[in-house]
């Protein structure tokens, strides 16, 4: 059993040392968490579990840490695939919802299963999901002085269960100040992705990601025979014919976790119940 997670991005020339330390006490806590959700559940709902616990923490940009837009809204997308079934599910720029991968987890057991917007938010509502302001002043600071926040933002996990399964999920609350009705990475395959023998969730900027296909692509190659480290390392090659920003984690089927960046610096951690690293 193996599970990785990723904050997005950090910035050394902006952001400050005691952030970066709250981060990586952040990414140790949850990891550890979540491996012991998956020492009795399996990979799609532990997913779920870390992904949760990434929305909750406001140091994070995705559920209660959600950067504004240009209209000074909040609009979050989160994505949840399951290996094993071969599922995918998530929803787009919906509002008011503390945890959008709780409305992806849901979407699972129904046919429609990517919803956006008043859809997602219908939806939400009818599952029972609380309507709130996940606005935080910080956000509202950074909208009103026009300065972009530091961590090019995403959340995610990708999880091996005790039984083989692999699983991904990713959430976001977006670049910031983007135009209202913009479309993430992060509820597409380009940005979440598994199968049977890999899982990876992306971060960065979410029109390169979707330019070079870059979850969708890894997996492929891993299935196709790739090693992880090959795969990652040849889709990471094409992001450079356009410069492209991103950042991944993935496992594969044999439990080996690998993570690849495009300009530095990830916001990571891995845990397999004995040993954790977490980004420095």
């Amino acid at each position: 059993m193996k599970i990785m997670i990723h904050g997005g991005f950090f910035s050394e020339s902006s952001q400050s040392e005691e952030i970066k330390g709250l981060k990586q006490d952040a990414l140790g806590e949850i990891i550890q968490k979540s491996y012991h959700f998956l020492l009795s559940n399996t990979a799609l709902d532990t997913v779920v579990y870390a992904v949760q616990l990434l929305e909750d923490n406001p140091l994070f940009n995705a559920g209660i840490g959600s950067q504004l837009q240009k209209d000074g809204k909040i609009r979050m997308s989160a994505a949840l695939m399951d290996g094993q079934s071969k599922k995918f599910s998530g929803v787009l720029n919906i509002e008011s919802i503390q945890n959008p991968i709780h409305v992806a987890r849901a979407l699972q057991m129904v046919d429609d299963r990517v919803l956006g917007g008043e859809g997602a938010i219908n939806f939400a509502k009818n599952m029972g999901k609380e309507i709130v302001d996940v606005e935080i002043p910080e956000r509202r600071k950074e909208y009103e002085n026009r300065v972009k926040s530091a961590g090019i933002g995403t959340v995610g996990c990708v999880v091996l269960d005790n039984k083989g399964h692999l699983a991904a999920a990713t959430s976001t609350g977006g670049k910031g100040f983007e135009l209202p009705g913009r479309i993430s990475d992060s509820a597409t395959v380009a940005g979440n992705y598994a199968n049977d023998f890999c899982a990876i969730s992306c971060t960065g900027v979410g029109e390169d990601i979707v330019s070079g296909a870059l979850a969708a692509k890894i997996v492929t190659r891993v299935t196709d025979g790739l090693s992880i480290k090959d795969s990652f390392a040849k889709s990471f090659q094409e992001l450079k014919e356009f410069d492209g920003f991103a950042g991944a984690i993935g496992l594969d089927a044999l439990g080996n976790m690998y993570y690849q960046e495009s300009h530095p610096k990830i916001v990571y951690a891995s845990f397999d119940g004995a040993k954790l690293c977490v980004f420095s």
